[in-house]
């Protein structure tokens, strides 16, 4: 029994050591056509970004796993953070947000999580022919509000009206810009191992509250959007943690997704406990009905935050001292072990291989 259960394991490493070592090179785009998994987030996104987009631009300034793109002003001594999201989310009005409060809440933590104060957001309308003006006017009236709420206001915006049939009743984009705070440079280049790996609160809240909307599907619990506004949290948290490594955004491809990012780029394995997950009963059990992980659902009122382990107890305090993350947890721990791998070591004792959301089980969660 006990040399079977050390093959077994001894397998299993060199599954993963030969998946580590397929990981460490370029995406490669092998599709002929796009497909809803392009937008979602996970391998094919990646494979789309880097084997075409990327290289096509040939911009100094882009880096495909940064949230926000720093750009320095000409005075050399400020710089800027600026980013860009589309709103597709369907349907429009979902248990806890709609697509206006998402499109300020997600550019507003694009640009919190690589270490700016948000100053102002742009946001453009793409609308269909035959979109009913009390939708519209509801929408409008949630991104003002959720703008202002969060002290950031919208600068600036364009409207477009296409033919009926040619978009999905209304599509968003919106752009902010960020002041960088210091001399603060997140970068997953900056993890090292022994690390620890925090979130902020529960996981896949958001992701499952979309796809039970979208489906009409009705569970005993009502499970509704995290959308919230960040900028709060990540400052408080770069107040009391200056050497904060990174914080990512974990919305398409979920916590799984954006651990698996950054563990590529800083080329270590990042090990997560499975007993540590703050995830809800409810998402659990709406996750096993449809054959879904949580760790691949998206999240929008979430922040993930890697630290030094001398930091690690007073990063935790600090986000539960926020009304944003009274339920944040210590998940895991950087390691030399399976670089660019995320090992997720499970409540019975086992571990598995995290990998990147593969296909597109929540189209337009987002």
């Amino acid at each position: 029994m006990t040399a079977r259960l050390e093959h077994s394991l001894a397998a299993q490493m060199e599954r993963m050591s030969r998946a580590s070592t397929a990981r460490s090179s370029r995406a490669v785009l092998r599709d002929s056509h796009i497909t809803l998994s392009h937008g979602a987030g996970g391998k094919a996104s990646q494979a789309l970004l880097e084997a075409l987009i990327l290289p096509s631009l040939c911009s100094p300034l882009l880096d495909g796993v940064a949230d926000a793109g720093i750009v320095p002003l000409s005075s050399g001594t400020s710089r800027m953070a600026f980013t860009t999201d589309s709103y597709v989310v369907s349907p429009l009005f979902f248990p806890g947000g709609d697509i206006g409060k998402l499109a300020v809440h997600g550019t507003i933590n694009d640009l919190a999580v690589s270490g700016a104060r948000p100053i102002a957001l742009s946001v453009a309308l793409i609308l269909e022919e035959g979109l009913d003006v009390d939708t519209l006017r509801r929408v409008m009236v949630s991104i003002g509000e959720a703008a202002n709420a969060a002290g950031v206001p919208v600068a600036t915006g364009d409207t477009k009206v296409v033919p009926r049939g040619k978009a999905d009743r209304m599509f968003v984009n919106a752009s902010g810009i960020g002041e960088l705070r210091g001399d603060v440079a997140l970068s997953p280049a900056n993890v090292r191992p022994g690390d620890v790996v925090l979130v902020s609160g529960w996981i896949g809240d958001h992701g499952m509250a979309v796809m039970l909307a979208r489906e009409a599907l009705e569970l005993e619990s009502e499970i509704a959007s995290d959308s919230a506004a960040l900028h709060g949290l990540a400052a408080a948290l770069l107040d009391a943690v200056p050497r904060t490594r990174v914080m990512k955004d974990p919305t398409r491809g979920g916590v799984a997704t954006s651990l698996n990012e950054v563990a590529r780029c800083a080329g270590v394995g990042i090990a997560i406990s499975e007993s540590r997950l703050p995830i809800r009963p409810e998402i659990h059990g709406a996750c096993e009905i449809l054959g879904i992980d949580p760790l691949h659902i998206a999240n929008e009122g979430k922040l993930l935050a890697i630290v030094p382990p001398e930091n690690a107890e007073r990063a935790l305090s600090t986000l539960r001292d926020h009304p944003l993350g009274s339920a944040a947890a210590i998940i895991g721990e950087v390691r030399t072990e399976h670089p660019g791998m995320v090992i997720l070591q499970t409540a019975i004792g086992g571990a598995r291989v995290l990998d990147m959301l593969v296909g597109d089980p929540l189209p337009r969660i987002c």
